[in-house]
């Protein structure tokens, strides 16, 4: 497989992981910065959350991890959490904007 292709299947695996209080996925919210792909393929994820207070704070990058490791041929799985720059709601696609109404 591919980094390409790999990097897709982690982008698909992302899109499966939602926030309980928001009825869009993590990917589409803007909460995933950065997808690396590393040799033998190894991912890390650079995430944010809606407000460092949120309360799926714990289960969010646990979930995010997890279902990256479900894909086959992934080595190792790191999800670091940032809020910098903190999340605004300019990090939407335009398909969770549609969703949530902001447009």
């Amino acid at each position: 497989m591919s980094e390409a292709e790999l990097k897709e299947k982690v982008v698909e695996a992302l899109k499966s992981v939602y926030d309980p209080e928001i009825p869009v996925d993590v990917y589409e919210l803007g909460l995933i910065y950065d997808i690396k792909i590393f040799p033998v393929n190894n991912v890390y994820i650079l995430m944010t959350l809606t407000s460092p207070s949120c309360p799926s704070a714990g289960t969010i990058p646990g979930e995010i991890e997890a279902k990256v490791r479900e894909i086959e041929g992934v080595n190792d799985v790191s999800v670091e959490l940032t809020f910098d720059p903190p999340y605004t709601t300019e990090m939407m696609s335009e398909v969770a904007k549609l969703e949530l109404g902001f447009m």
